[in-house]
């Protein structure tokens, strides 16, 4: 139809005298409209205002060099690391595209930390309610008696204390900035979110010293019973009798305890404590550019993942998991009976004498102390 039409005004437009040059004059849409001066051919290497004369309104030299700022940082007055520096670089970090860094940095944390991560975290919490569900609490197939030994002195708990409760506010704040916006957003609306999120960010900063401190401590307290020994390949090879209806022997702290002592305590969370540093800006000779906060941040991020995982099976053993566990983080004293059922090799050698019963200064009121036979 709408040839049909045009046909029919072009016949027109023919048989009416002096109608057709106006018409392809005016719209013909083969040549320029009257008095129009094409611009000249941008150059290369030309500046935005030699730009702006040649090609009016064509930014492409600003931009251009805007995007150049991550190789070639730009002249500015302003103080601060980066400050000539408006777009970084193209990187690729280990698992994005290569982009310019905040981009690559983007699809790490949203790609891979977030998802896999909190899909861990749900993973083992899931694993671990279900072995409660079907073993329950282990131990309490030994007698208690009436003797006890101590197995942490105040100092020892108290460290432990210190640092357990750091951890725990670091964590819980830590889910929720990470998580937070997936089930607490749409639950309890944005102004308390972003009350909420705001107090719980002031507490990371400010207990993850805490943590760093107290970590360094717990490391120097408790390194010497962690290191291996013999019999610790055997424990982790029958998976200390987890599955069983008897524990496989060993000393004051057994080859899972040795594990999360080395990998999670050791390697995750000196890990995490000093990309926590560096992310509060405390540690001296570092350039805090973005670059490497964002390096600091994955680096953070992943460790605090995966120590969070890894502790879960602590906390879990520490607490519901075995009877008078917990018992004995809170007073410091467990049974002879419990010594012997969960760590054997260490109860032989406080019976024989090579490991004092009591070494605290003072005994606990009403413990009854060891007699060496």
């Amino acid at each position: 139809m709408h040839r049909l039409i045009h046909t029919l005004l072009l016949a027109a437009a023919l048989l009416v005298p002096g109608l057709a040059p106006a018409q392809q004059a005016a719209g013909d849409g083969k040549g320029p409209p009257a008095g129009f001066v094409a611009p000249a051919e941008p150059k290369a290497g030309e500046t935005n205002a030699e730009r702006a004369k040649s090609q009016p309104g064509n930014n492409a030299p600003l931009w251009g060099a805007v995007r150049r700022t991550g190789q070639d940082a730009g002249v500015t007055t302003l103080p601060g690391v980066e400050s000539g520096v408006l777009i970084q670089g193209f990187v690729q970090y280990p698992g994005s595209r290569l982009a310019s860094a905040g981009e690559a940095w983007r699809q790490v944390r949203n790609q891979w930390i977030v998802p896999y991560g909190g899909s861990l975290l749900l993973i083992v919490l899931l694993a671990t309610a279900l072995f409660y569900w079907r073993r329950g609490a282990l131990g309490g197939h030994e007698p208690d008696g009436t003797v006890r030994i101590e197995r942490f002195t105040p100092f020892e708990r108290a460290a432990h204390w210190t640092n357990a409760i750091a951890f725990s506010v670091l964590a819980l704040s830590g889910l929720v900035m990470a998580f937070g916006k997936y089930f607490l957003l749409p639950v309890i609306g944005g102004a308390l979110f972003g009350w909420l999120t705001f107090a719980l960010k002031n507490a990371h900063n400010f207990v993850g010293p805490l943590f760093v401190v107290s970590l360094l401590i717990v490391i120097g307290t408790f390194v010497r019973d962690n290191l291996p020994r013999a019999g610790d390949l055997t424990w982790l090879l029958r998976f200390g009798g987890l599955f069983s209806a008897h524990e496989v022997p060993s000393h004051r702290f057994n080859a899972g305890e040795k594990v999360v002592f080395w990998a999670g305590v050791f390697l995750l969370g000196l890990g995490t404590a000093g990309s926590g540093l560096v992310l509060d800006m405390l540690v001296p000779g570092i350039a805090y550019t973005r670059g490497n906060m964002q390096v600091a941040h994955m680096i953070h991020s992943a460790s605090a993942v995966l120590m969070m995982a890894m502790f879960i099976g602590h906390i879990y053993m520490g607490t519901l998991g075995m009877k008078g566990a917990y018992a004995a983080m809170r007073t410091g004293y467990v049974s002879e009976g419990w010594a012997r059922e969960h760590h054997a090799q260490w109860a032989d050698d406080v019976r024989s004498g090579k490991i004092a019963a009591q070494r605290s200064a003072a005994p606990e009121p009403g413990v009854l102390p060891l007699v060496q036979s």
